[in-house]
């Protein structure tokens, strides 16, 4: 179900419809989204004095299989909208208590993980890889803090592929210029988390235009870029801070990276082997030598 992006004008609608504590229920969360995304529904239900059981009927009410599927919604919802002032006010519950502000960054990372392994979808990675492979040229584009995984993407790809170009991000027009000349044989990776950028977003629905193939790297189905794309790898994340957590995307990647470097290996190893040299040579790496 994709109703995140129009779930409070969703309630709106809806809120003549409904029952008196219903109607409680509806205003808490129209009023205070951000905090209702991560309470369960007894505590809903308590805050606005309902049953548990009114706050489940009360997500069906509005076409949602249960509370969780109207909580992640709500979770997408936050992601999307929040200004980075309210996602650091998000912390004051726990901002005094550095352990657990620390143990639950480091414990939302380890269910999100958890999560990926659950949901990986090895088709979709085999998909992404054949897409890529049998591109003439691969673009990858990633803005803001998306950019520091694109740039990493594109450092590997590059060692195992010729036709690689990292999208740079110093303004619109470069952007648009060096991505005129896309073609049908090409491929897009387009790497997108929230708050998505409108120029990603942008530039995605000019190469669909240009009907050149598109991979997505982002969170959900709820993404402007997922809907766009030939092929999809979500690798979700549930952490609303001020920053942009990438453990999980960066792990994604890695499959991406791995997957392709698989299917040629052997250039890879000849490839490398020559670095090698060429960094004996030149003193790249610092020889630590052990007595």
């Amino acid at each position: 179900m994709n109703k995140s992006n129009d779930l409070i004008s969703i309630i709106k609608s809806n809120y003549y419809k409904f029952s008196k504590g219903q109607k409680l229920i509806a205003q808490f969360i129209i009023d205070h989204y951000d905090k209702a995304a991560f309470m369960t529904a007894a505590k809903i239900g308590e805050t606005v004095d309902v049953s548990e059981s009114t706050v489940v009927r009360f997500a069906s009410s509005i076409g949602y299989s249960g509370f969780p599927e109207l909580q992640r919604a709500l979770q997408i919802l936050i992601k999307n909208k929040l200004t980075t002032v309210q996602r650091i006010n998000l912390e004051d519950d726990i901002g005094k208590d550095s352990v657990k502000l620390h143990r639950k960054i480091i414990k939302n990372e380890i269910n999100n993980m958890r999560s990926l392994y659950e949901t990986i979808d090895p088709k979709a990675l085999d998909k992404a890889t054949d897409t890529i492979m049998n591109a003439n040229r691969v673009y990858i584009l990633g803005l803001r803090t998306s950019s520091t995984l694109s740039n990493y993407l594109g450092f590997y790809l590059d060692v195992i592929l010729d036709n690689v170009k990292v999208l740079n991000n110093t303004g619109v027009n470069s952007l648009y210029e060096e991505i005129i000349r896309i073609k049908e044989t090409d491929v897009l990776i387009v790497i997108s988390y929230p708050r998505y950028s409108k120029i990603t977003v942008s530039v995605t629905e000019f190469v669909k235009e240009r009907n050149a193939k598109i991979v997505a790297i982002t969170d959900t189905e709820a993404s402007p870029v997922y809907s766009m794309a030939d092929v999809s790898l979500l690798a979700k994340s549930n952490i609303v801070s001020f920053i942009d957590t990438l453990v999980v995307p960066m792990c994604l990647i890695n499959n991406l990276i791995i997957n392709i470097s698989l299917k040629e290996k052997e250039d890879i190893v000849g490839y490398y082997n020559n670095l090698e040299k060429l960094w004996d040579n030149n003193s790249i790496y610092q020889d630590y030598k052990t007595e």
